[in-house]
């Protein structure tokens, strides 16, 4: 295989971070980490113990797991086969409304899915609506 092979195109890496967002708003932790390459690597936030692999990463997505989150997607950017981007996740527990604005950088393979995850925010970034 050659290295422009291994290279997703623009629009498979747009179409798999659309998708990501989509998965969050699902609360399955399965469609999120059915995003992942089976070897990859998940840190959230940056600064905390990886999770590597697929049954990792959905453990760690298994907190989603019947909850509803809003997300919306404020801006992307994309280079090769990375991608950071901005969102917003709007997540209601009980009877309060929490909202944080993460920024995500991934990589992914040549076919999109996703082979590191790594996501910038803090505890002190949510806010309570």
């Amino acid at each position: 295989m050659s290295t422009t092979e291994s290279i997703p195109s623009a629009d498979t890496v747009r179409a798999t971070v659309t998708a990501y967002m989509a998965a969050l708003e699902s609360g399955s932790s399965t469609t999120i980490a059915a995003l992942y390459a089976d070897d990859a690597t998940l840190e959230d936030p940056v600064g905390s113990e990886p999770k590597v692999g697929r049954e990792a990463i959905t453990t760690f997505y298994s907190a989603l797991d019947g909850t509803s989150q809003k997300t919306e997607l404020l801006a992307v950017k994309i280079s090769g086969a990375n991608a950071a981007f901005h969102f917003r996740v709007t997540t209601p527990v009980g009877g309060t409304t929490y909202e944080v604005e993460p920024i995500d950088v991934m990589t992914f393979d040549g076919e999109g899915r996703i082979t590191s995850m790594r996501a910038f925010w803090s505890p002190a970034d949510m806010r309570q609506l």
